[in-house]
């Protein structure tokens, strides 16, 4: 009897109290083929997320109860909910917050008003990201980094340094640019997906937050002003 492959809907997680948005969020992400839990506030929100683990969660950031950057937060502090991935829904007047929540974790964000397409097109790109690792990619073998993309696996002085799968691709992304500068329009490009239609805000704070990880070694990631970034072995 031949074998059948099965293809597993991956699960999202719509955390937003405005109901014709949520619908509009849910039907659109059902028709792309995912399957689609709702919650109207952040209390509740946070107790679907650690029931139903979604592999990605739409978070606004307005919301009754608990407040979507407390709830960020919380997912981001816990070892269960951690590595599930977040889009925020935010204000255009919000830009400070749309900053602190991508330094606690928020893989990207969207700001009200919003295309659905685009919305679709983004978290295609970060599921799709979170299941391989960037083409081509080589080991990096330091004295102070090493950096296994088989493995999934960077080690800091001898000590696992844990990434999101985010921050691995950005780092195997400059790691293997062989000293070129790489701009931040390209990094958004590569390591976010060529559907990405964000701003380089975004590739700053990230890196900021990886060379937070890397502790001693984070001088390898250098910032070329009004450029971007390069990755040096010395």
């Amino acid at each position: 009897m031949p074998y059948v492959t099965i293809k597993i809907m991956a699960k999202i997680l719509v955390i937003e109290d405005e109901k014709q948005i949520s619908e509009l969020l849910e039907y659109n992400l059902r028709q792309a083929g995912y399957f689609v839990e709702c919650a109207f506030d952040g209390q509740d929100g946070l107790q679907k997320a650690k029931t139903i683990k979604p592999d990605l969660i739409v978070l606004d950031l307005m919301l009754p109860k608990i407040d979507g950057m407390e709830v960020c937060r919380k997912l981001k502090s816990e070892s269960d909910t951690k590595a599930i991935s977040i889009v925020m829904l935010t204000a255009k007047s919000e830009e400070i917050d749309r900053i602190v929540g991508l330094e606690m974790g928020a893989d990207d964000y969207v700001t009200k008003p919003f295309s659905v397409r685009e919305l679709v097109l983004r978290i295609k790109a970060i599921l799709k990201r979170n299941d391989t690792v960037l083409p081509e990619s080589k080991k990096i073998d330091l004295p102070d980094l090493l950096v296994d993309p088989e493995q999934h696996q960077v080690f800091v002085n001898g000590e696992e340094i844990i990434l999101t799968h985010l921050e691995f691709n950005l780092l195997l992304a400059l790691a293997n640019a062989n000293g070129r500068v790489l701009t931040r329009d390209l990094l958004l490009n590569k390591v976010w997906g060529y559907d990405y239609y964000g701003d380089t805000r975004t590739v700053d704070v990230h890196v900021r937050r990886l060379r937070q990880k890397l502790g001693v070694a984070c001088d390898h990631i250098r910032t070329i002003r009004g450029t971007g970034y390069r990755f040096v072995t010395e």
